[in-house]
């Protein structure tokens, strides 16, 4: 298996959860990763301290960019970074990548990976959703986008958050083509 360049982009939506399990879950995978390029909002690390708290994610090997670092690698399509997760995606985000306003980062990178027609995979974190959140993913599904809500399942069993969270990152690993090991729903004989 080719080993995959990823951006992992966090913003200030409530789920800090999810992207604290995506990170440890990338780590466990070594042999798949070649490159993993993090850009957080200033949002989404006072969340993380928030609902974790802590500011662990400062000590995540992977090499991060600030939000208005235009000169990160994939701020560029030339990169070639194969996949992009927003995660947790709050709805102002996704609004403005739906409409392709590139003001940061996080937007510009999202922006590059739909016009190069890569693998963009948002997992919006918001309830209930208004009309325009529902139009905004109607608009990035149009344009190639995977739209995940953070929506866990539960005929795994999930033992605790983690567990609970893990259901929703599996399933966003899978979309982005990684290989891994889950609960598959009646492999197990349930």
């Amino acid at each position: 298996m080719e080993k995959k360049k990823v951006i992992i982009a966090v913003t200030g939506a409530s789920g800090s959860i999810y992207a604290k399990v995506l990170f440890d879950k990338l780590l466990a995978m070594p042999e798949q990763i070649a490159e993993v390029g993090v850009v957080m909002s200033d949002n989404a690390k006072d969340v993380w301290e928030h609902e974790l708290g802590h500011r662990k994610f400062d000590e995540l090997p992977f090499t991060f960019y600030d939000k208005n670092n235009f000169y990160a690698p994939f701020a560029s399509g030339s990169a070639r970074y194969e996949t992009m997760v927003v995660c947790p995606c709050s709805m102002g985000t996704l609004a403005r990548i739906s409409h392709g306003v590139s003001n940061d980062l996080i937007t510009r990178a999202a922006d590059v990976v739909l016009k190069e027609r890569r693998k963009l995979i948002l997992v919006t974190r918001d309830t209930p959703l208004s009309l325009i959140h529902i139009n905004n993913m109607k608009a990035i599904t149009e344009a190639g986008g995977i739209i995940c809500p953070a929506s866990p399942s539960f005929y795994s069993r999930p033992a605790d958050f983690e567990a609970l969270a893990a259901t929703v990152v599996d399933r966003v690993l899978d979309l982005a083509g990684f290989s891994i090991k889950t609960y598959r729903w009646s492999e197990s004989g349930n």
